[in-house]
C-alpha cells in the first residue's frame, strides 16, 4: 500500500475513535436528565390514569377521595416544579455542552484541514525522497565508474613507472656504453699521439735542427711557414736535417705533448691549469654601424658570448642548440653546432682557453662541450627548475650554476658531481665569479656575495629592482647590475658601499627578466639591449648616453656581448637575429 494512503487511513480511524469517545462521555453526562424526564412521564401517565379512574367511580366516592386527590395534586405540582427547575438547569448544561461540542467540531475541522496540508506536504516530501534516491543511485553508479577508471589509471601509472624505470636503466646502460666507447677511442687516440710523438722524437734525435735567425715570429693571426727539408753532403755522407722558425707550431705542439700528462677520462687538459688570459684591449671602440645581420637560429636567441681570444662567438636560443661562429675580418662564419640540450639555452660561457663551452638550459641542467665536438662531454643535473646561469670559476675544473629553484651549486667537473649547494630565499637570475667569491643576482632585488670556501653568504646588497644580469670588469673591480627598473648600476667591489653609479636613458626599457647587459673590456662603456630593439651604450666616466644603435632589430634585444679585443659588439634578439656592430 502507498505510504500516503496508509497515513490517511490511520488518521481516519483515529478521528472515529475520538468521536465515539466523545459520544460516550457526553451521553453519560445526560443520564440523570433522561432518568428524571422518564420519571416525570411515568407520573404524568399515572395521574391521567387516576383521573380517569376517578371519573368512573361513583359520586359517592368522589367526596371521600377528593381530599386525597388534592393532596396528590399538590404533591404533583410540587414535583412538577422541581422537575421543571431541573429541566432548566439541564437545558443550560445542554447549551454549555453544545457550545463545547461546537468548539470541538471547529477544532476538528481545523485539524482536518491541517491534516490535509500535512498529507500534501508528506506527499511532496515523499516525491523529493524518491527523486533524491534516484539521483543517489545515479551518483553511486557514476562513483563506481570513476572508481573503476581511477583503479585503471593507477594500474597504467604503475606500468608507466615500471617502463620509465626500465627505460632509464636502459638509457644509463647506453650512456655507460657510449662513455666506455668514448674512453676507448680517447685511449686509442692518446696512444696514437704518444706513438707519433715518440717517432717524431726519434727522428728529431737522429736529425740536426738548425734555427733560422733571420726568421721572425709570426703574429697571432698568421700561420707559420712549413719547415723545409735540406740535403747536404759532407765527407761522403748524406745527412737529413730540418730547418724551422722559433715560433713553429709543430715544435710547440710536440714539446707540449711531450710534457703533457694523462688525466684519465677527465675532460680537462693541461691548458686549464694556466691562469686566466690577460686582456690585451687598450681602448675599446664604440660601435657605430652594423657589419653583418644574421638569422642565426630558427627561434629566438637568449644568449651570446665571445671567447677570450675574440675569434669565436657562441649563440644559444630556444631552438635547443648552441652555434659557434668564427670572426674573421669583420664577418661571422658558422663553424659548428653543439646539440644535446632537450630545451632552450639560457646562458653561455667560454672557458679561459677557449676550448670548452658551458651552457645553462631550461631542462634543469648545464652542459659542457668541447668546441671541436658537437656531443656534450658533461651534463650537470640536479636542479629542480630551469638553470638561469652557469659560469666557470677561477679554480680549475669548477663550475657554478644558479637556478630558479633557489639554489646556487658548485660542481667538480672531474667527478661530475655537486660539491656545494647553497639554499637562497629567492630565485637566482645570474652569477659572476672572482677568485673564491661568487656574486649572485636574485629576483627579490638583492645582490648576494658568497665565499665558496665557506659555502655561506658574506654580504647582501640591495638593488633598485629585480636583477636580470651581472657582469664583471676585466680587472674584477667593478660590478655591472642590470635591473627591471630600466636602470644599469655600477658598483665598486673594492669598497662595497651603497654608493653606486646609475645609468638611464630615455627610451631604454629592460625587455625581460633575463636581459643581459655587458661592460666593455676596458671598463669605459656599458652596453645593453632595449625592448624597442635598439642597443644603448653609456660612457662610464661621464655617466651619459654615448650612442644608440637603432633600426636593425625587429623585437626586444635579449643579450649583448663585447669582444675582449674591444673591436666588436654582437646583439641578439627574440626574433632569431644576431647583429655584428663595429666602428670600422
Amino acid at each position: 500500500m502507498d505510504p500516503a494512503r496508509r497515513s490517511t487511513e490511520t488518521w481516519r480511524s483515529h478521528i472515529l475513535r475520538q468521536l465515539k469517545h466523545r459520544d460516550l462521555s457526553q451521553t453519560s453526562m445526560f443520564q440523570d436528565l433522561i432518568r428524571f424526564y422518564t420519571q416525570l412521564l411515568e407520573k404524568t401517565s399515572l395521574t391521567k390514569a387516576v383521573l380517569s379512574s376517578s371519573n368512573r367511580r361513583d359520586c359517592a366516592d368522589s367526596s371521600s377521595s377528593l381530599s386525597s386527590l388534592q393532596e396528590q395534586t399538590s404533591w404533583m405540582k410540587k414535583s412538577t416544579g422541581e422537575l421543571a427547575y431541573q429541566v432548566v438547569e439541564l437545558q443550560q448544561k445542554i447549551q454549555i455542552k453544545t457550545c463545547f461540542l461546537q468548539d470541538q467540531q471547529d477544532s476538528l475541522q481545523v485539524e482536518k484541514r491541517r491534516l490535509g496540508g500535512v498529507s500534501d506536504a508528506c506527499q511532496t516530501l515523499q516525491k523529493q525522497v524518491d527523486h533524491f534516491n534516484l539521483e543517489n543511485r545515479k551518483l553511486k553508479e557514476d562513483y563506481d565508474s570513476l572508481l573503476e577508471r581511477q583503479r585503471w589509471a593507477e594500474s597504467k601509472l604503475r606500468e608507466q613507472k615500471v617502463q620509465e624505470e626500465e627505460m632509464l636503466e636502459k638509457m644509463l646502460q647506453l650512456k655507460n656504453q657510449a662513455a666506455a666507447r668514448m674512453n676507448n677511442r680517447n685511449e686509442r687516440r692518446s696512444r696514437a699521439r704518444q706513438a707519433t710523438l715518440q717517432k717524431d722524437l726519434q727522428t728529431a734525435a737522429r736529425s740536426k735542427v738548425t734555427i733560422d735567425s733571420s726568421s721572425s715570429a709570426p703574429s697571432s693571426r698568421s700561420t707559420s711557414p712549413k719547415p723545409e727539408l735540406h740535403v747536404s753532403r759532407g765527407r761522403g755522407q748524406t745527412r737529413l736535417f730540418r730547418s724551422a722558425s722559433v715560433a713553429s707550431p709543430r715544435m710547440f705542439s710536440s714539446f707540449r705533448e711531450l710534457f703533457e700528462k694523462r688525466r684519465g677520462h677527465s675532460v680537462s687538459s693541461l691548458k686549464e691549469d694556466l691562469l686566466y688570459p690577460v686582456g690585451f684591449c687598450v681602448s675599446a671602440r664604440v660601435p657605430a654601424r652594423s657589419l653583418q645581420v644574421l638569422e642565426a637560429h630558427e627561434q629566438g636567441i637568449n644568449a651570446v658570448r665571445f671567447s677570450f681570444s675574440s675569434d669565436l662567438l657562441a649563440t644559444g636560443g630556444t631552438d635547443r642548440i648552441v652555434k659557434l661562429w668564427e670572426l674573421r675580418a669583420g664577418s661571422l662564419t658558422h663553424r659548428t653546432t653543439l646539440d644535446g640540450s632537450t630545451e632552450g639555452i639560457t646562458c653561455i660561457e667560454f672557458d679561459p682557453m677557449g676550448q670548452k663551452v658551458l651552457a645553462a638550459s631550461y631542462d634543469r641542467s648545464a652542459l659542457l662541450w668541447r668546441v671541436d665536438d658537437s656531443v656534450p662531454k658533461v651534463a650537470l643535473t640536479g636542479h629542480s627548475r630551469k638553470v638561469t646561469a652557469a659560469k666557470f670559476t677561477r679554480v680549475s675544473n669548477q663550475v657554478v650554476t644558479g637556478s630558479l629553484d633557489r639554489t646556487v651549486r658548485l660542481w667538480d667537473l672531474q667527478r661530475t658531481a655537486c660539491v656545494q649547494q647553497v639554499e637562497v630565499v629567492s630565485s637566482c637570475s645570474d652569477l659572476v665569479c672572482s677568485e673564491n667569491i661568487i656574486i649572485s643576482g636574485h629576483f627579490d632585488c638583492k645582490i648576494r656575495v658568497w665565499d665558496s670556501r665557506l659555502a655561506s653568504c658574506t654580504q647582501e646588497l640591495p638593488a633598485q629592482g629585480r636583477v636580470t644580469s651581472l657582469d664583471l670588469s676585466s680587472d674584477r673591480r667593478q660590478l655591472l647590475i642590470c635591473c627591471r627598473d630600466d636602470c644599469l648600476q655600477l658598483v665598486d667591489l673594492r669598497r662595497w658601499s651603497n654608493e653606486r653609479l646609475c645609468f638611464r636613458a630615455e627610451g631604454f626599457k629592460c625587455g625581460s627578466d633575463s636581459t643581459r647587459a655587458v661592460m666593455s673590456p676596458d671598463g669605459c662603456y656599458l652596453a645593453a639591449g632595449s625592448a624597442d630593439g635598439a642597443v644603448y651604450i653609456w660612457n662610464v666616466s661621464t655617466g651619459t648616453l654615448e650612442t644608440r644603435l637603432p633600426d636593425k632589430h625587429s623585437s626586444s634585444i635579449s643579450a649583448v656581448s663585447w669582444s675582449p679585443s674591444g673591436e666588436y659588439v654582437v646583439s641578439v634578439d627574440r626574433s632569431r637575429r644576431a647583429i655584428l656592430w663595429s666602428d670600422i
